[in-house]
């Protein structure tokens, strides 16, 4: 008997998820109703991250259902704990869940959908939802620390003032403040912001919400900003699919958004075809396929859940973390 060790095939690799098609997915949705009409549709989706109604009943209706699951069993869960303690009613902890991935995969998309649709579960009626953008650090310092190439890295953003926020929200602090981004003139908004006040789920959008911290060699306690979460999604797709989904969306601002003369780059609104492609292509080959790369690819494996998505934006494929 040979007892030489066998390499196994990726296929048959022990892995900490199970794997399901579109369709076994979609099964998984049981008698779910449909809480969505076409028009509510039409105002969560963009121009830039399409949806449709046969994605949402084959994907989202059965991760609403799941995710309704978990979040009765942990409110449950929490219960349970404070009669273990013997501790009195400490007020609502809301279940937070993170959706991450590339820019131009659709994670904006996917957060509205999911807060639409879990809004309409009888024990998560408030669901609320922020993007970490408004933590990025403003232009200004951006400039001055040489970052505005880097800026979606890790470094770009106030990493101590997400954590803070987070620890506030799962304290169950009334009425946490976060800052506000806007797209239009690329920067955060001086003194606007937004308010969580106790949610039942907050759902916390961004490039880079699965990435955990160095440690610390002196052994201080370091919180990731993933370790406030219930719960993670990660989209996931091509390379060469988010370089074209980038570039058809930077063609489509070239003509909208950027066509406005306060937007930042409203200096593109002038290119022909072939310019704005060409511009769209290095930044994306110069910024954010290096940020994908470095950061968010490899936080890939933290998520608890993968949505893999093919050539039109339909999601072909799930990953569930096994528990």
């Amino acid at each position: 008997m040979d007892d030489t060790p066998r390499i196994l095939a990726e296929s048959e690799a022990p892995s900490p998820f199970r794997h399901f098609t579109r369709d076994e997915w979609a099964r998984l949705r049981a008698d779910t109703e449909l809480t969505l009409t076409i028009d509510d549709l039409r105002k969560l989706q963009s121009m830039h991250e399409p949806i449709n109604i046969d994605e949402v009943i084959a994907i989202y209706l059965p991760l609403s259902r799941l995710l309704a699951l978990y979040v009765a069993a942990t409110q449950g869960l929490f219960k349970a704990t404070q009669r273990f303690l013997g501790a009195e009613d400490g007020g609502k902890v809301p279940y937070i869940i993170g959706v991450a991935g590339s820019v131009a995969v659709g994670k904006s998309t996917t957060a509205r959908v999911l807060q639409a649709l879990l809004s309409r579960w009888p024990n998560t009626p408030k669901v609320q939802l922020i993007t970490t953008d408004g933590f990025l650090h403003p232009n200004e310092k951006l400039l001055a620390d040489g970052l505005m190439d880097r800026k979606g890295f890790p470094e770009s953003y106030d990493g101590s003032a997400l954590i803070r926020f987070l620890a506030d929200v799962k304290a169950g602090v009334r009425c946490v403040t976060a800052p506000v981004y806007s797209h239009l003139v690329y920067d955060v908004v001086p003194g606007d912001t937004v308010v969580v006040d106790q949610p039942d789920i907050l759902i916390v959008e961004g490039l880079n919400v699965l990435l955990p911290n160095r440690l610390s060699r002196e052994g201080k306690e370091i919180p990731f900003v993933s370790d406030f979460f219930d719960f993670s999604v990660f989209l996931d797709a091509r390379e060469d699919l988010l370089e074209k989904w980038y570039i058809e969306r930077f063609m489509r601002l070239r003509d909208t958004a950027f066509r406005d003369p306060r937007s930042y780059f409203a200096k593109y609104s002038t290119f022909d075809d072939a310019q704005a492609r060409e511009t769209a292509r290095n930044i994306w080959r110069r910024i954010n396929l290096v940020n994908l790369r470095e950061n968010i690819l490899p936080t890939r494996p933290r998520a608890s859940l993968r949505l893999i998505k093919g050539p039109s934006h339909r999601i072909e494929k799930v990953a569930l973390r096994k528990l």
